[in-house]
C-alpha cells in the first residue's frame, strides 16, 4: 500500500509552504487575530507536543528528530506490508506526512514552526501547525480502524 505515500507528501507540503507563508509574515510571537476565539500566531518550538523539554538546552533538538527518523521508517515498513487495509494506510500516512513536516523543521532550524492558536478567554491551547493536525487525525483514525475497521473471520 506504498501507493499511499503521495498523501504523506502532500502534507510535507502543504506544512512547509504554511510554515514558510507565516513565518515570512510575521515575527516570533506577533499576532493576528482571525476569529474570537482563534489566531495566527509564530511560535517555535524546541521540544515535543506542549513544548515538552522544550528549554534543555538543545540536545532535544537531535532526540526528537531521531525519534522521529525511527517511528517515519517503521511506520513507511507497515504501510508497505499492507494488502487491503485502506483506513489503515492513510493513517499510517498521515502520520508519516506529519511526522516528516516537524522533523525537517527540527532539522532545517532546530526547532519547529508552529502558527495555529486557538484561545478560550485567557486560556490558549499550544500553537500547533498543519504537521501537528495530520499527525493527530492519523493517530485517531488508527483507533478507529483498530475498533471498527477490520472485521476477521474465526
Amino acid at each position: 500500500m506504498q501507493r499511499w505515500l503521495w498523501l504523506s507528501l502532500v502534507i510535507v507540503v502543504l506544512d512547509q509552504i504554511s510554515k514558510q507563508l507565516i513565518e515570512s509574515s510575521l515575527l516570533v510571537y506577533e499576532t493576528i487575530p482571525v476569529l474570537p476565539f482563534f489566531n495566527l500566531t509564530l511560535a517555535y518550538n524546541e521540544g515535543a507536543a506542549f513544548s515538552f523539554l522544550s528549554d534543555q538546552g538543545g540536545w532535544q533538538r537531535w532526540f526528537f528528530a531521531l525519534v522521529a527518523a525511527v517511528v517515519v521508517l517503521i511506520l513507511t515498513v507497515w504501510l508497505a506490508r499492507l494488502r487491503h487495509e485502506r483506513l489503515l494506510a492513510v493513517s499510517l500516512s498521515l502520520v508519516i506526512g506529519g511526522a516528516l513536516g516537524n522533523l525537517l523543521d527540527r532539522l532545517l532550524f532546530g526547532h519547529v514552526i508552529d502558527f495555529l492558536d486557538f484561545y478560550y478567554q485567557t486560556y490558549h491551547w499550544p500553537a500547533f501547525n498543519v504537521a501537528d493536525i495530520a499527525i493527530t487525525l492519523g493517530v485517531a483514525l488508527m483507533f478507529v480502524d483498530a475498533f471498527v475497521g477490520r472485521k476477521t473471520d474465526p
